[in-house]
């Protein structure tokens, strides 16, 4: 008889911009935290003033503060693994293509950071941890938060999904007969996650067994 040998999960990246809908982000790390996954956290300079505008909350710059901060959020106190890099550290470990994971989700993604992740610019370390899976031919799910989009936003989306970035926008859908904000957020969420083969969110999803369906 052979022991078998558990090996944890390749971490997932998590990048976070200033685009409107941090909340996508929040319910983003509980599901995956509360599943016992390990992530890697980068936030983009703009965040902070994002978290400032539409939460009139301060997130804390330090990482240690920062992981407290973001667990607070989701209500996840110790499940998971969660580090949190600062956005200018171009040096961090997920700025490397040999440093193995699952991928990376940009959610929500801002269009200036797609327009750069389109122009193969990396001026922070989000972008350079994206441009880091989409050569390295690993899964990049984008998640933008904006409309309309301008004929700017679609070609750059279209260069992204010819590189191999795949795209969920912030879209929600109504077959699951969501009842709050939270039940639309988590559409998003789950179908993000699908992209990367991770279902940890609890969705009635399309005529699975206790979903209900109408005649046509």
């Amino acid at each position: 008889m052979t022991n078998s040998v558990s090996v944890p999960a390749q971490p997932l990246i998590v990048g976070v911009t200033g685009a409107s809908g941090l909340i996508y982000a929040v319910r983003t790390l509980k599901y995956l935290l509360e599943a016992d996954r390990a992530i890697e956290l980068v936030a983009s300079k703009s965040t902070y003033m994002v978290w400032q505008s539409e939460q009139n909350t301060r997130m804390p710059a330090e990482p240690t503060l920062q992981e407290e901060f973001w667990r607070e959020q989701a209500g996840v106190a110790t499940m998971g693994k969660l580090r949190c890099h600062p956005w200018q550290d171009v040096g961090a470990n997920i700025a490397s293509g040999s440093f193995r994971t699952q991928g990376m989700m940009i959610i929500p993604c801002s269009m200036s950071t797609l327009g750069k992740l389109a122009a193969g610019l990396s001026s922070d370390l989000l972008e350079r941890a994206a441009d880091v899976q989409l050569k390295e031919g690993r899964k990049l799910v984008l998640v933008p938060r904006e409309t309309p989009f301008s004929l700017i936003h679609l070609r750059n989306l279209t260069t992204l999904a010819e590189a191999g970035a795949r795209i969920v926008p912030a879209i929600p859908a109504w077959y699951h007969n969501p009842q709050t904000i939270e039940d639309l957020v988590d559409f998003v969420v789950a179908r993000a996650l699908d992209q990367l083969g991770i279902d940890c969110v609890p969705l009635k999803r399309w005529k699975e067994e206790g979903q209900l369906t109408v005649d046509s």
